[in-house]
């Protein structure tokens, strides 16, 4: 098993968030090597011909994404997106912990490469202690000259804000990350405009995940030939997966994508703990579609393949499910989050979850018929693809997937609820 350290090099370090441990690593010399050639559409097309896919869920190329922004644009912003709150996915928190100058770094030089003058790390409320740690290491940076005016005698001029969150699941989304940080309510805008064209403030703005930005001092010190030698064709480099539930070795991993689930789950991960079976995966965090057990044993982790089979790679938030877990009871904690962290802006999103979750809550009370079933699958079809921002379709798209891949526990509630009249069967003392 090949370890991979393009992101992760200083993880577990209880000294590698500090300045002069990445200096004497060799931090910042990507930023010297860029801000020398002076060069911004050379540092695009070097991301570009690496292939580095948005990071977030989305996976779209970074260099083409750059791209967008207008040519000869007088004022550009630049947006580090961590506010990382999906279930399942804690892998930027532990970037931000254990190594922010190199996603300080890599920021650098995106806003170089954007000619962004103001750049915003907008940090999830919840991550008190990454505030405090990226703000420390954002200070380190102005007073060695990597931030502020004229950095490095380049001519080039840069500040950066750290902004805190408010809580709020949707603000990861780009534009309701933009809203929230210009003051109004954290609610995602219709697009087009894009934030590459009309963005913060109504100028072009870039938007990129933390995990994205990491990876571009690497790219810029060993090219992007290196960096597409690991990885597959359309899916190059490594990638971060946060893996929780039972098995013997959760945590974070970096990966070369592309590689077979069977081989993580078995070598990396350990398998399941004592006592447990495999039942099924949720691969790229609480949005995407759920694989039973005998299909993901046979995917590969990259974007392509995951999709072929039916799901994304998503965030990289791997849940393991054991066969001890009740996939409705499952459906209804993940339904009560969407339910809560929809803005409430779109109706099919605001209603539509608020229905899910209430049904699927019936069947647990054992109230449930066969119509709620098909009830269930009407309101996903009022959903998808009719909202603003994709909130209702990373609801629906979990709901499809349980009630297609585990109908049979759906109906078991049913059954039990005919034989037997309601039944109360809430998780851990919850009420209605």
């Amino acid at each position: 098993m090949k370890e991979y350290n393009i992101l992760t090099s200083r993880f577990g370090r209880s000294d590698g968030h500090k300045l002069a441990v990445y200096e004497q690593e060799g931090g910042y010399q990507a930023l010297r090597r860029v801000l020398g050639q002076g060069d911004p559409a050379a540092v695009r097309e070097t991301v570009k011909e690496a292939g580095l896919r948005g990071r977030g869920g989305a996976g779209f190329p970074t260099g083409v994404k750059w791209g967008f922004v207008p040519q000869g644009a007088e004022e550009v912003y630049f947006f580090v997106n961590a506010d990382e709150s999906e279930p399942g996915t804690f892998k930027d928190r532990l970037l931000l912990d254990y190594d922010p100058h190199q996603t300080l770094e890599g920021t650098i030089i995106s806003c170089f490469a954007v000619q962004a003058k103001l750049a915003f790390i907008y940090i999830r409320g919840e991550f008190g202690w990454l505030i405090d740690r990226v703000q420390a290491a954002v200070d380190e940076a102005y007073a060695a000259g990597y931030l502020g005016k004229n950095i490095l005698g380049s001519g080039f001029d840069l500040e950066v804000i750290v902004h805190k969150g408010a809580g709020a699941y949707i603000c990861g989304e780009e534009t309701g990350l933009i809203n929230s940080v210009e003051g109004r309510k954290g609610q995602p805008s219709i697009k087009p405009p894009f934030p590459a064209v009309a963005g913060f403030l109504g100028k072009p703005t870039i938007v990129n995940n933390v995990e994205s930005v990491a990876s571009v001092p690497w790219i810029i010190n060993n090219g992007p030939q290196a960096y597409r030698a690991v990885g597959t064709e359309k899916s190059p480099g490594t990638k971060l997966f946060s893996v929780s539930g039972p098995v013997k070795k959760p945590g974070v991993y970096e990966i070369p994508l592309g590689l077979p689930f069977r081989e993580f789950f078995n070598d990396w991960l350990g398998g399941m703990v004592e006592g447990e079976q495999l039942k099924a995966v949720i691969v790229g965090g609480s949005s995407v579609p759920v694989l039973p057990a005998a299909e993901v044993m046979n995917v590969n982790l990259d974007y392509e393949s995951l999709q072929q089979a039916g799901t994304m790679l998503g965030s990289g938030g791997m849940i393991v499910i054991p066969e001890s877990c009740d996939m409705v009871e499952l459906i209804q904690v993940l339904m009560h989050f969407y339910y809560d962290e929809s803005c409430g802006q779109c109706t099919p999103c605001r209603e539509g979850t608020g229905w899910l979750h209430r049904i699927v809550k019936k069947l647990r009370r054992g109230e449930g018929t066969a119509e709620d079933l098909d009830l269930l699958a009407y309101v996903c079809n009022g959903m998808a693809g009719l909202t603003i921002c994709p909130l209702a379709d990373a609801a629906v798209m979990p709901m499809r997937s349980f009630l297609g891949k585990f109908r049979p526990e759906f109906e078991a509630l049913i059954r039990e609820t005919a034989v037997a009249g309601p039944q109360t069967r809430w998780p851990r003392g919850e009420q209605e």
